[in-house]
């Protein structure tokens, strides 16, 4: 069974989600994988992506973490202040676990995905925390 046939994609996607990694191939991965379920832009750095929120909002973000000139989770913890519906997701491949514990709450994850990620598990992933967003953005109303 296909990807496609487990999520159904929408006609036209719509809801953005932003992609954050300083590996563009691995960008380029993801943004393939998501692509028919939603309207991804990618950046390669927490700087950039601090910029492009101020330009354009986001149901989700998945950012990585470990990545020069600003870890992904320091990115994500000030994302969690400035934009509280927006669902954060971390994609790690070296975390111990007291410190993705203290990461999940201080930045307020969806979910945190350990390298190496399938693509089925990112779009299952990212479909959830785009449904947790309308979810709380209803729920502040």
């Amino acid at each position: 069974m296909s990807n496609s046939d487990q999520n159904p994609a929408p006609a036209a996607p719509t809801e953005p989600v932003l992609l954050v990694d300083d590996e563009q191939p691995l960008l380029d991965v993801f943004e393939a994988a998501l692509s028919p379920y939603f309207k991804v832009k990618t950046v390669n750095s927490a700087r950039e992506a601090e910029f492009l929120l101020r330009q354009q909002s986001f149901k989700v973000v998945v950012a990585d973490h470990l990545m020069p000139g600003g870890n992904g989770m320091s990115f994500l913890v000030r994302a969690r202040e400035e934009y509280p519906h927006m669902q954060r997701i971390l994609v790690t491949g070296y975390m111990k676990p007291e410190m993705l514990l203290r990461s999940v709450n201080e930045a307020a994850l969806f979910r945190y995905l350990l390298k190496p990620v399938t693509l089925g598990e990112l779009i299952k992933v990212v479909q959830e925390a785009a449904r947790a967003h309308d979810a709380s953005v209803a729920a502040a109303r």
